[in-house]
């Protein structure tokens, strides 16, 4: 394990605040001091500033600082540790140079092809993504060919390191994405393990959209002198999310989707229930009126998972259908709505979820069905602990929406 760097934990508290920030505004890019390599990769996307999160983070880790990062979900995290990752590595060296965990499969591949991205115009940069639900021998022929940039999910990447297929050991950088979903997850002995074995790192970055115990744990055996970053959300950047909540029926949550649908005529839409058997049979019942709807959860084969979140990035499908562990890899900026046909237990979650609509300054909505009391009594302590309002609404005796 790494060892503690100070001898009493009131001095790294002191450091941490000295180096603690907080960013609401990005910055040009072509200030940051980045290559034209790099400078390129992000010409093509056609952007020239960046995000709050990559505007406070990419400094520091260019020169090799810990960082832990709380921001929302799509806010760019990706970017943030990504362009030092790549200023970094060395093409014309074959040992792993940076490790990025995620905690799960589809948000690994999601950000190994942002990194590709980056990489684009740097020749020699090679980089493999591991996860569980897909072929290890395919895997272990892509570790052959020496990638500098590993991104895996932690069990499968301990796999590996059992199989002794990858060494790691040699990662000057190592990322934890959506730290606090993997700790949640039950990873903090894959995690606490990997890191202890990479103990020759130069920075380790946390990324969360909250800080736990469990991430400030880490933060605290880990990283020292870590610079704090965080993105508070202005008037300006805070997403602008219309929240209503309406009373259904157990089995009335597929036609009240249905009806809001046809009046509203969104053509993107995300649903979150809380089991896998609720994501399926929302699904069907959607399905059975006519409406193009896939879901995706942990016991679908991966192949099929990847075509339906692939179908619903590009455009090609209405409606998604998912539980919140398996939706954590679908990063859409243009979802009109999205719908609550359970009420999640933690109240992070629900934030988690309607934070999927409301982006890049579009107006999103957000519903939540209610189908009994215990429901009523979770959406009813969201609202109070959230300090959000959630309008209740219903439909008229025309079918049309109206407040209840």
């Amino acid at each position: 394990m790494r060892p503690c760097h100070t001898p009493v934990r009131e001095s790294v508290s002191q450091k941490r605040r000295k180096s603690s920030m907080e960013f609401t505004q990005g910055v040009r890019f072509d200030s940051l001091g980045l290559s034209p390599e790099i400078m390129r990769a992000i010409g093509q996307r056609r952007i020239e500033e960046s995000t709050p999160v990559q505007a406070g983070c990419i400094p520091p880790m260019m020169e090799w600082r810990d960082v832990i990062a709380k921001a929302p979900t799509g806010t760019g995290k990706t970017f943030a540790y990504g362009i030092p990752i790549v200023e970094h590595v060395e093409p014309e060296n074959e040992s792993v140079q940076a490790v990025i965990l995620a905690p799960t499969r589809e948000l690994a591949i999601q950000i190994t092809d942002e990194m590709r991205d980056l990489a684009t115009y740097k020749p020699g940069v090679r980089m493999v993504c591991l996860y569980g639900g897909a072929p290890i021998g395919r895997q272990i022929d892509a570790l052959k060919k020496h990638p500098q940039i590993v991104v895996a999910t932690p069990g499968r990447l301990s796999d590996h390191m059992k199989r002794r297929t990858v060494r790691v050991e040699s990662a000057q950088t190592v990322v934890l994405d959506e730290a606090d979903r993997m700790l949640d997850m039950g990873f903090v002995h894959d995690v606490t393990r990997l890191l202890d074995r990479m103990n020759k790192r130069k920075n380790l970055g946390l990324f969360s959209a909250t800080i736990s115990r469990e991430v400030m744990d880490i933060a605290w055996v880990y990283q020292r002198d870590a610079a704090e970053i965080t993105v508070r959300e202005d008037e300006q950047n805070k997403p602008d999310i219309k929240q209503f909540r309406m009373d259904v029926s157990y089995d009335g949550k597929a036609d009240a989707i249905e009806k809001i649908l046809l009046e509203t005529g969104f053509d993107r839409c995300m649903c979150f229930c809380n089991t896998k058997g609720a994501t399926e049979r929302i699904t069907k019942f959607l399905q059975l009126r006519g409406i193009d709807a896939e879901c995706i959860h942990g016991d679908i084969p991966q192949k099929k998972r990847e075509q339906v979140m692939n179908r619903f990035r590009e455009g090609r499908l209405r409606v998604f259908v998912s539980t919140d562990v398996a939706a954590r890899g679908v990063d859409v900026d243009d979802v009109d709505i999205v719908f609550n046909c359970d009420i999640p237990d933690e109240n992070q979650d629900y934030i988690h979820r309607i934070g999927r609509t409301g982006r890049a300054r579009r107006q999103g909505v957000a519903v939540s069905l209610i189908a009994d009391y215990p429901s009523k009594m979770r959406i009813d302590d969201i609202a109070k602990h959230t300090r959000n309002e959630i309008v209740p609404v219903k439909f008229d005796d025309n079918g049309k929406l109206t407040p209840a």
